[in-house]
């Protein structure tokens, strides 16, 4: 079983392909492989699926605790950058159907960076979602671990809560993160941002990913917070999203669709073998 491993501004990944597993992945196998003890180690798995009927990839994100994700930024740049190692796919604009919906990506700067058409913000409790009436979440409050917030909700195709704070820290992320992610109103559980405005075009998050942790960048989670900033009046559409991993940068369009631009590295590439999995943890 054949690997290939990336990372984009240190949250890292594994591809692979479906036609070269023996069986479907087990959620257990999915934690064997990304365990960085017991493992490779990864912060998930991109597992190739064969095109669809109108000959388009299709890719399945798997989360380092085995469940999949709708959506990733990172991880959508990370398997461009594959299908354009492995001649894929040229220079031009391509689509990606995730279980998120259709993406638009292309591969740029010889393959040292990305652009991802993410998709459109929704701020709509029913399409996030949110329980309680239909409404856009903004400016709510949320109280876990003793503390009380003001959180603001959002789904670019997975689904989000952006705090802002006048600082932030790693320590919030992980403190509050994991309440935050299983909080009852958030019936599919939720991925966490602490956001910090820093000016007009920049700002500062601490990420809790929903089902892999804390998390040195994010893609989605850092479209979701440039849209959240925007929504607020708080900066322009053109907006770059500093994390510990590095920074992406953001364009929000006048219907919240978004412009993702980002690195990607490629590390290694390597062989999986099925003796790793049949250890017991």
């Amino acid at each position: 079983m054949k690997f290939y491993k990336y990372h984009a501004l240190g949250n890292d990944y594994l591809v692979m392909r479906a036609a070269d597993l023996p069986a479907p992945f087990t959620p257990e196998q999915v934690q064997r492989i990304c365990h960085r003890h017991f493992g490779i180690g990864s912060d998930g798995i991109l597992l190739q699926q064969a095109k669809n009927s109108e000959g388009q990839q299709v890719l399945t994100i798997y989360n380092p605790d085995g469940s999949t994700a709708e959506k990733s930024g990172n991880g959508l740049r990370i398997f461009s950058r594959f299908l354009w190692d492995q001649h894929e796919v040229a220079d031009e604009p391509f689509v990606i159907v995730t279980e998120g919906g259709l993406v638009r990506a292309q591969v740029q700067d010889h393959g040292a960076q990305v652009t991802v058409e993410m998709g459109t913000v929704s701020f709509d409790s029913e399409v996030i979602p949110v329980v309680g009436p239909k409404r856009e979440v903004l400016r709510e409050s949320i109280s876990v671990d003793g503390a009380t917030f003001e959180f603001n909700a959002a789904t670019i195709g997975n689904p989000h809560c952006v705090i802002i704070r006048d600082r932030i820290s790693a320590d919030d992320a992980k403190r509050f993160g994991p309440h935050l992610e299983v909080e009852p109103r958030f019936p599919n559980r939720t991925n966490v941002q602490f956001m910090e405005i820093v000016d007009r075009n920049n700002i500062r998050i601490e990420i809790w990913e929903r089902g892999a942790g804390y998390t040195l960048a994010s893609g989605s989670s850092s479209s979701a917070s440039a849209a959240v900033a925007y929504r607020l009046g708080l900066c322009d559409r053109e907006i770059a999203v500093h994390m510990p991993g590095g920074t992406i940068g953001i364009r929000i369009e006048d219907d919240f669709s978004i412009l993702m631009t980002g690195g990607v590295t490629r590390v290694a590439e390597g062989e999986l073998f099925d003796e790793m999995l049949r250890w017991s943890m």
